[in-house]
């Protein structure tokens, strides 16, 4: 974890596969104790730090996770996070398969199973399913894998994991949803790379951009984009 961004009412960081952004029942310190110390420390903070968590991201995955310091930020930010108003979620995916068309808009319904915790993706309205949207388009390529830029319109449980993978396409490392093979460290090769939304206090916009992880496939990609 290292800080993106951070003033007095929210703070952005950038979290490492392997990574939990809220406590669960393995026991491992959640990525939002972390920060609580980091602010502690760096502001040396008498009693309690307030952090509230705004939205998660699986704890395979890396990238941009906003959290609230101040009790006035967090309901105006869940706000904005629920209805989608001016937040906007980039990811990058790294996929083993040529996708069917350069770019396109993937619209089904998604049910989750609790015992297995696998997201199951539909063509049409079934009974407890809810709506998933989202954009793609291949942004690079190498011989045995594609990069896709990934616009998300709505945010269900494991949406680009699901959806990607009903379109024959599984993110590299992801055995849950049919990938071939793991990656070494155990992540999956998915990755929240900018986040763009309005200030819930200021209003100005705040555009962050996560570094890929320190992997030389990722690092390929991405110089590959500067180029």
């Amino acid at each position: 974890m290292y800080p993106l961004y951070e003033d007095n009412h929210i703070i952005i960081v950038s979290k490492a596969a392997g990574e939990i952004v809220q406590g669960d029942k393995t026991g491992d310190e959640p990525l939002s104790e972390t920060i609580k110390r980091y602010l502690k420390e760096k502001y040396q903070k008498p009693g309690n730090v307030f952090l509230g968590v705004v939205h998660r991201l699986d704890r395979p995955v890396s990238g941009v996770v906003l959290f609230a310091r101040t009790s006035k930020a967090l309901p105006r930010l869940n706000k904005l996070f629920a209805h989608h108003e001016a937040v906007s979620k980039t990811y990058w995916a790294i996929v083993g398969n040529e996708p069917p068309a350069m770019e396109g808009r993937l619209e089904h319904w998604l049910t989750r199973d609790e015992r297995t915790n696998k997201a199951r993706a539909y063509d049409r309205e079934v009974p407890r399913s809810k709506h998933a949207v989202l954009d793609y388009r291949v942004i690079g390529h190498s011989e045995r894998y594609w990069l896709l830029e990934v616009q998300l319109h709505t945010g269900r449980h494991h949406q680009i994991r699901c959806q990607l993978a009903r379109m024959g396409c599984p993110i590299k490392g992801d055995l849950k949803y049919g990938a071939p093979r793991s990656n070494p460290d155990g992540s999956i090769s998915l990755h929240a790379r900018r986040l763009t939304l309005e200030h819930p206090v200021s209003h100005q916009t705040i555009d962050v951009t996560a570094p890929v992880p320190n992997d030389r496939l990722w690092r390929t990609f991405e110089e590959a984009q500067r180029g």
